[in-house]
């Protein structure tokens, strides 16, 4: 193996593009989780999302409409997900799975017209003075605009949920369901928004696979991103900054694998290609645990369906 082949900083620079979409789905699913709501739907909504920005970039011209045609395809998939849960109190784990089902089939329905096809380009945003700095530079400084904006909505969501009379009665929603609804607060609506945002969160990280990460469509070209982003938010224990950190170790261990099968590491790749999902995996099966996702502080009622009364 060579690892002089490897070129570290271009390495660093492709970290934080691999991780930009997980990051993005991270985010919104943590806001979810917040409210108490539990939504497994994330790939299905991802993949939806690659496919309505894809091709709203593509018959529009425009890499911005694509991202906002994305999000709304994502908020509004997610809102069948809301229904189903919030107002016909179905299981949210089935739900979730059947959200993810339902999306991977809509996708690939939408998307038989696009296959082939290549979108405008995104636009990296030049930072002056800053993308000269060298070594920071072209690691930080030289990226598109949504690299930047999924660490801004990192801390604009720690700031909404730390600082904000709103965040705390999200988070309040989402400790004692019952305890916000007997203080008059509207847990439906609450969680129904929370909700809309995860999925315009989820639609805009499955736009950023197929308009800038790999600029293509493809079928499932989410490739279980959705999921690994479930199991950032149980890695970060619900908690933004480590979400951000989290997305980027994730991120990274996506790009080495790719380097290493390149300077000939004698691992077989299927291995190699698994590793993040191996470790999401593990993960997974320690929130299945309900001591377990205590210990972790994970919301008193996630999960758990709202019933109002009085």
């Amino acid at each position: 193996m060579d690892l002089s082949s490897i070129n570290w900083l271009l390495l660093l620079a492709s970290l934080m593009v691999a991780a930009t979409p997980i990051l993005l789905a991270g985010v919104g699913e943590l806001v979810v989780e917040k409210a108490g709501v539990l939504n497994l739907g994330v790939e299905g909504m991802m993949i939806t999302g690659a496919i309505a920005g894809f091709a709203m970039a593509v018959e529009t011209g425009s890499p911005a409409l694509g991202f906002l045609g994305a999000a709304a395809a994502g908020a509004l998939l997610s809102m069948l997900f809301a229904v189903l849960t919030q107002f016909a109190l179905a299981n949210q784990v089935a739900s979730g799975l059947a959200l993810t089902l339902f999306g991977l089939g809509l996708s690939s329905l939408m998307g038989q017209s696009y296959v082939g096809l290549k979108p405008p380009s995104t636009p990296k945003l030049d930072l002056p003075l800053l993308s000269d700095i060298p070594v920071l530079g072209p690691v930080l400084f030289s990226h598109d605009l949504m690299v930047y904006f999924s660490i801004a909505l990192v801390a604009a969501t720690w700031a909404f949920l730390k600082y904000t009379r709103a965040g705390l009665t999200l988070r309040a929603v989402g400790e004692n369901h019952e305890a916000a609804h007997a203080l008059g607060y509207k847990v439906v609506a609450i969680r129904c928004a929370a909700i809309a945002f995860g999925g315009a969160c989820a639609g805009l990280g499955g736009a950023y696979l197929s308009l800038v990460r790999v600029p293509q469509w493809t079928e499932g070209m989410t490739s279980g991103a959705g999921w690994i982003a479930l199991a950032l938010v149980v890695f970060a224990s619900w908690k933004p900054w480590r979400v951000l950190i989290g997305a980027y170790l994730f991120g990274g261990i996506t790009v080495l694998q790719l380097n290493l099968q390149a300077a000939g590491l004698k691992v077989p790749v299927e291995y190699l290609s698994m590793s993040p999902y191996i470790i999401t995996i593990i993960v997974l099966v320690i929130m299945s645990s309900g001591r377990s996702r205590g210990a972790l502080g994970a919301p008193a009622s996630l999960g758990r369906t709202f019933h109002a009364t009085g």
